[in-house]
């Protein structure tokens, strides 16, 4: 079965399509490059011994996209990744989040509404319940106002799969609402390498320990928590590409309850951001410079998951601890850097 993953040079894409491919799936990955490297496919074949297709493609282009299904008119599934995703950066820019992130969506989904029997697996987010009232979050928690414009276009692209599965039979969907993913392959041969400024805890972190940044900004410590930072729920790359293909095979298998369904993946426990800086610096046997900065923008208190329905409806659980996550960042790192 032939697989469309979208922006499947990223960091959790380019995971998703060893896992497929380890489970014998034939893929093609799109990608514009705007966040990740081609040299990726180097690693994705070194891991699986296959090189996958690959098209330089920007999703935003609709006469593109509907040229890539003509040619590729045997792709059975589409697994969405290609979105922008700084919560930060979406404060700042909202409308390249809107362009991005809602027209790409809804050019694929008009190329496979007529397809018999599609598979549209989406990486949808926490941030769909904004602040939510309480934890751990399920997936029957009320979604809330979204707390930054890449928040809301997670929130809108939910709605637009769901008003199309609803006239659309011959597709099933599945929105993962994924927590905070961290960590790198056990081989080393990929992770998270973003561009530029990284946006997520982990990478600034061992970017720090390893010289390339000078300091690590920890944006308050007044919240209402233990210690007075945030806490997230940080769950290693590789479980979570593991649920992606655990997902398409529900689909598949035709076990899915509604044509429309919606997962929590995350590890359930929480973290708070000094929690994680003292485990990695338990794993690098490094002290990490840090200081304590204003609050940030867009930022919820509290996020972690409660995972029993992907635990008991999925059949997926994850496995990796933060420390695992962590130590395999910091190897990734390491080898990047060397």
């Amino acid at each position: 079965m032939k697989i469309l993953v979208t922006g499947g040079l990223g960091f959790i894409g380019s995971h998703v399509v060893v896992e497929l491919q380890n489970e014998g799936f034939d893929v093609v990955i799109i990608d514009n490059l705007s966040n990740s490297y081609e040299t990726v496919l180097d690693g994705i074949r070194k891991i699986s011994g296959i090189a996958p297709k690959f098209e330089k493609l920007d999703l935003r282009d609709k006469a593109l996209v509907e040229d890539f299904f003509k040619r590729y008119d045997d792709i059975s599934g589409i697994i969405h990744f290609a979105a922008s995703k700084a919560v930060g950066e979406s404060v700042k820019n909202p409308l390249l989040y809107y362009e991005n992130n809602v027209n790409s969506l809804v050019y694929l989904l008009q190329q496979i509404q007529h397809k018999d029997n599609a598979h549209f697996i989406f990486s949808s987010s926490c941030t769909v319940y904004g602040r939510a009232d309480e934890m751990p979050i399920t997936e029957n928690a009320p979604i809330k106002p979204a707390e930054s414009p890449y928040g809301n276009t997670k929130q809108i692209g939910e709605e637009i799969i769901s008003d199309t599965c609803e006239v659309n039979d011959n597709i099933n969907a599945i929105a993962l609402r994924y927590f905070n993913p961290i960590g790198a392959h056990e081989s080393v041969n990929i992770g998270e390498f973003p561009v530029g400024t990284p946006q997520n805890l982990v990478p600034y972190i061992t970017q720090t320990s390893i010289g390339l940044r000078k300091q690590l900004s920890v944006f308050g410590d007044d919240y209402p928590t233990e210690d007075g930072t945030c806490i997230r729920d940080y769950i290693h790359v590789v479980d979570l590409a593991k649920a992606h293909v655990a997902a398409l095979n529900r689909s598949i298998a035709k076990k899915n309850k509604d044509n429309y369904e919606v997962f929590n993946i995350g590890t359930g426990k929480g973290s708070s951001v000094l929690d994680v800086i003292k485990a990695f610096e338990k794993i690098s046997n490094k002290k990490l410079n840090y200081k304590i900065v204003d609050r940030r923008v867009g930022d919820v208190v509290s996020a972690y998951a409660d995972t029993k329905k992907a635990n008991d409806v999925l059949g997926w659980k994850a496995n990796f601890s933060l420390e695992d996550g962590l130590l395999s960042a910091w190897k990734w790192e390491q080898k990047i850097r060397g």
